[in-house]
C-alpha cells in the first residue's frame, strides 16, 4: 500500500488554533524588581520588531528588526490597562544599566 502524505490532525474540537502563539509569547514574560518597583519585561526577537522606537535608556532609536524588550509597570496604582498603555521598549542592554 502506497505512502500517504497528507498531514493528520491531532487536535481535538476544542484546541485553539496551531497559528495562535499568544500562549507561547507569554512564556517569555517575566517580572524584574527594578529601582524598587515591580516591571513586566518581555522580549521582542528580530523577526518580531517591526517597527522604530525610542529607547528611554540611551535616547537612541531601536531600528526594525533589532532584538529588544518591552517594560511596564506590574504594580502601578492606575491599574494593568494603563500600565500596559505605559510600556517602553528598550535596548536589552540599556534595560540592564537601569
Amino acid at each position: 500500500m502506497p505512502r500517504s502524505n497528507r498531514p493528520r490532525s491531532r487536535r481535538g474540537a476544542g484546541d485553539e488554533p496551531e497559528d495562535d502563539l499568544s500562549h507561547l509569547l507569554a512564556g517569555w514574560r517575566r517580572t524584574e524588581v527594578r529601582r524598587g518597583s515591580l516591571w513586566n519585561v518581555q522580549p521582542v526577537s528580530a523577526a518580531q520588531a517591526l517597527k522604530t522606537y525610542v529607547c528611554p535608556g540611551c535616547n537612541l532609536e531601536i531600528a526594525p528588526g533589532v532584538a529588544h524588550v518591552v517594560a511596564w509597570r506590574a504594580d502601578g496604582v492606575m491599574g494593568d490597562a494603563a500600565d500596559l498603555a505605559a510600556r517602553r521598549h528598550w535596548h536589552a542592554h540599556c534595560w540592564k544599566l537601569t
